[in-house]
């Protein structure tokens, strides 16, 4: 982990390599051809070891394996490229830019994999009243004993700061950032292009070598993760059938700033609406459009009128919500997850913590409540808001006849993110705001998950032999982890209105290391140091996690059967 010092310098350097930014290959096609996605166009230098000081043991790993770990640092300037590539394709899910094309170079991906099967599916309309943006399904079978189902996102989160990136976000340019001689900067780097393509690569080193894989391989790639899921949901929903061949789940995943790394496969709940008030629903100021912002001193204002409506859900500090009843039904920590928290404090630096996601300080001092909240906590927030004049500087005056913002709450077992929202609406309309709309963009449920499986097994076997560090997951189901769609793969879906009878085991994890989702200057690291893998060392643990799985390691020790 980085002194607070050597970090502060990093970022400085960061900003200074905005100077170094060079050439641009351009976001490209489906490739043709079956050979790795880039061809290189230029000498990288990349050293597939880079400065990390942990290596994995090669005693447990089998002849074939280790020259599949050969042939991926032979080819770790194109793999490099290969990310590089795809990041220069935008792919905006709440825009849209440059979805249809991302989404084919996705089914690209995996023609090259041989899979029999691979289209690109369009979701015209959703539950949500939007339509979903394309899901990617692959089928690759390779005759093989085991199946599992591989999980992506193509889409990635807007550029909202410009202004704030050192260098552009859509070149995949390399840098130095501290204790990492090489990265690579560039919006999806870490969320999730960046792992992703690690997962690409090593399948493609695997067929490459041996001219098959250890498992057979199913893909579901979504274009909506940025949006709730919408379209995966339906997708899955209407095609159940597509997934049962699929015996365990397998998410990307990487290792924390200091190396560590988790096992991860459940999802807190996220529920996301928009409040909008306006004119021409409450009777009062500007009704058809903006106005000028001189007829306020005789015009109500939708806009200020909103603020107050905001203000009477949260408390003075904006931490509690004051909706009755919001907090109902969230089920306690168990005494094993509270342990297991109680015992990651111990070692937890709060000032680095905040340092390394960019924030002045957390709402609590304390480690141990820090992390609690961080991990298992209901929120409300805002997201964003817009009305009027949006430009930055400079004057124009206006009174807005609209103004939207965005909302997103997170919550626990065993509530339900349809009924918080209800809480709100009648909450709304008890203190006079019948007239704001609302409406729900989406709601993706927790979902638990348990780790005595081959899947996770063999993810903690992987671990083992690299020599990453981790926790072992604790006996009871859980839900810790971000939120993202696992309740449609996890069984959780059966007790929900429309929902599949789809179960089977998910394990998410691996080498490797980026930052920054959602930020600017997200990155994802290309040459490692100290306890954290580079590019090439991330490829090789998820080449050795598919073989564990398969049984090919030595003496087979891969775990229980599911």
């Amino acid at each position: 982990m980085l002194s607070r010092r050597s970090h502060h310098r990093s970022l400085l350097f960061l900003a200074a390599a905005l100077a170094a930014a060079g050439w641009l290959l351009g976001a490209c096609a489906p490739p043709e051809s079956t050979d790795s996605v880039a061809t290189t166009q230029e000498a990288l230098g990349i050293r597939a070891a880079g400065d990390t000081e942990i290596s994995p043991d090669l005693e447990q790993v089998p002849e074939e394996l280790q020259q599949v770990f050969d042939y991926i640092d032979e080819n770790v300037d194109d793999h490099v490229l290969n990310l590089r590539r795809w990041i220069q394709q935008p792919s905006i899910s709440n825009s849209g830019e440059g979805i249809q094309e991302s989404a084919q170079m996705v089914k690209g991906f995996f023609d090259q994999l041989g899979c029999q099967q691979s289209e690109v599916h369009d979701i015209p309309m959703t539950e949500w009243g939007q339509p979903g943006n394309p899901v990617v399904y692959a089928n690759c079978d390779y005759g093989k004993e085991r199946t599992i189902l591989i999980y992506w996102m193509y889409d990635t989160m807007p550029i909202t700061q410009p202004e704030a990136w050192v260098l552009p976000p859509f070149d995949g340019e390399l840098t130095e950032f501290g204790p990492f001689q090489k990265v690579m900067i560039g919006r999806g780097a870490t969320n999730s292009k960046g792992p992703q393509m690690v997962q690409w690569n090593a399948f493609h080193s695997i067929l490459e070598v041996t001219g098959t894989m250890p498992v057979n391989l199913i893909f579901i790639a979504e274009g909506d993760e940025e949006r709730m899921s919408i379209g995966l949901r339906q997708f899955v929903r209407e095609n159940p059938e597509l997934f049962r061949a699929a015996e365990a789940m397998y998410r990307f995943g990487s290792q924390s700033r200091s190396g560590a790394a988790g096992i991860g496969g459940g999802s807190e709940g996220c529920v996301y609406i928009e409040l909008t008030t306006s004119g021409a629903s409450w009777g009062r100021g500007p009704v058809a459009s903006n106005i000028h912002g001189a007829h306020k001193r005789s015009t109500d204002a939708p806009a200020l009128r909103h603020i107050k409506m905001l203000s009477s859900l949260i408390s003075d500090d904006g931490n509690q919500v004051l909706v009755p009843g919001f907090y109902e039904g969230a089920a306690p920590l168990t005494d094993a997850e509270e342990e297991m928290f109680r015992t990651s404090a111990e070692n937890l630096d709060m000032t680095i913590a905040a340092e390394n996601i960019g924030v002045a300080r957390f709402m609590s001092d304390d480690p141990l409540e820090y992390l609690k909240s961080a991990r298992y906590g209901i929120s409300f927030n805002m997201d964003g808001v817009w009305a009027g004049n949006m430009y930055p500087g400079g004057a124009g005056a206006i009174l807005p006849n609209r103004i939207t913002s965005k909302h997103n709450m997170r919550y626990v077992p065993d509530m339900d993110g349809l009924e918080m929202v209800q809480k709100i609406r009648d909450y709304l309309d008890e203190q006079g705001y019948e007239d704001v709309e609302l409406t729900i963009v989406g709601d993706v449920p927790w979902s638990k998950s348990s780790y005595d499986n081959r899947a996770a097994h063999s993810l903690m076997r992987t671990y083992d032999i690299f020599g990453i560090r981790y926790r072992e997951p604790i006996g009871d189901e859980t839900i810790l982890g971000g939120y993202w769609p696992a309740y449609l793969f996890s069984g959780r879906d059966a007790a929900l209105p429309g929902g599949t009878d789809l179960a089977m085991p998910i394990v998410g994890g691996a080498g490797g290391h980026g930052g920054g989702a959602h930020a600017a200057n997200e990155f994802w690291v290309i040459e490692g140091a100290g306890e954290v893998y580079g590019m090439a060392g991330a490829e090789k643990s998820i080449a050795t996690f598919l073989y564990a799985y398969a049984g090919l390691l030595p003496e087979a020790s891969a775990g229980a059967d599911d």
